[in-house]
């Protein structure tokens, strides 16, 4: 999706007309439509007029719908296709500067939050607010990534906790879940065989799922997600880099705080009093 595009509206969103912001509406919530569809197909998804569609796109500055397109060709084309990897010879990734390094860990963090709607971000904090508890799934590579979800939240919140922390307790753990809770959960491909069960199970217990997971896993998990908040995991090599993975984690805890306000404060400030009583590392 034209990351260009997604900015310009979020940044004349208010100005719009409601016929325009239906027509905006659409196109974050299913931004790969653009290299897909028509204008005139787009605007009846919409419920809009083809005028109102033509008007909308004058509004953001575009001369035309083909423009926006080509535009939107030409941002997917720069994109690397999905893998983990941007090079086939281990011995040459292996062996990447530390230049080379920071430079893709830089793009990869810079075309994430270019990307991430801010709104999305609030819809979580907002959703991990008003949740009686809040369960932190991570499999595999991203359990450790769960883990530090877990420790950052529970500084700023009680009844967080990670979900089949302990070998074999699927079942007791999703027993305890119920309406309202949120999952949240980490996840890069190749997704396990055990999460599909995990999120059927979630979808009957009612609960609001805020999945983090990589740009092109992001249309599968609007499927079974109230919010999804993708990231760009580029690397060298041994695998998805998750250092935006990481980071989009701290940046939702940090508006839950902001959110919370007084109350998540004063949960930190015990929480470090406790730790200077028992005088451990923190």
């Amino acid at each position: 999706m034209a990351s260009r595009l997604v900015l310009r509206i979020q940044e004349r969103y208010q100005r719009l007309t409601a016929g325009e912001q239906k027509l905006a509406q659409l196109i974050l919530d299913r931004q790969d439509d653009i290299l897909t569809h028509s204008a005139t197909e787009i605007a009846e998804m919409a419920g809009v007029s083809k005028a109102t569609a033509a008007r909308f796109f004058q509004h953001l500055g575009y001369a035309d719908f083909n423009e926006v397109k080509l535009q939107a060709r030409e941002e997917r084309n720069r994109t690397e296709p999905y893998g983990y990897s941007v090079t086939q010879s281990e011995q040459v990734a292996l062996g990447r500067t530390i230049g080379a390094h920071l430079e893709l860990e830089l793009k990869n963090l810079t075309k994430t939050f270019e990307e991430m709607r801010s709104d999305k971000v609030r819809e979580a904090a907002e959703l991990i607010a008003a949740a009686p508890k809040v369960w932190v799934l991570g499999l595999g590579t991203e359990e450790g990534v769960a883990r530090y979800a877990r420790l950052m939240f529970s500084r700023l919140r009680h009844s967080v906790m990670i979900l089949g922390i302990n070998q074999g307790s699927w079942a007791e753990d999703l027993a305890m879940t119920g309406p309202k809770d949120v999952l949240l959960l980490v996840t890069l491909p190749p997704h396990q065989p055990i999460l599909k069960p995990i999120l059927s199970h979630a979808a009957t217990s009612r609960l609001n799922v805020i999945t983090i997971t990589d740009r092109t896993s992001m249309l599968e998990a609007q499927r079974y997600s109230n919010v999804v908040l993708p990231c760009h995991v580029a690397s060298f090599a041994l695998g998805p880099s998750h250092t935006t993975i990481l980071s989009t984690v701290r940046l939702l805890a940090l508006t839950y705080a902001a959110h919370s306000g007084r109350s998540a404060q004063q949960r930190a400030e015990i929480i470090s009093a406790i730790h200077e009583e028992l005088g451990d590392l923190y």
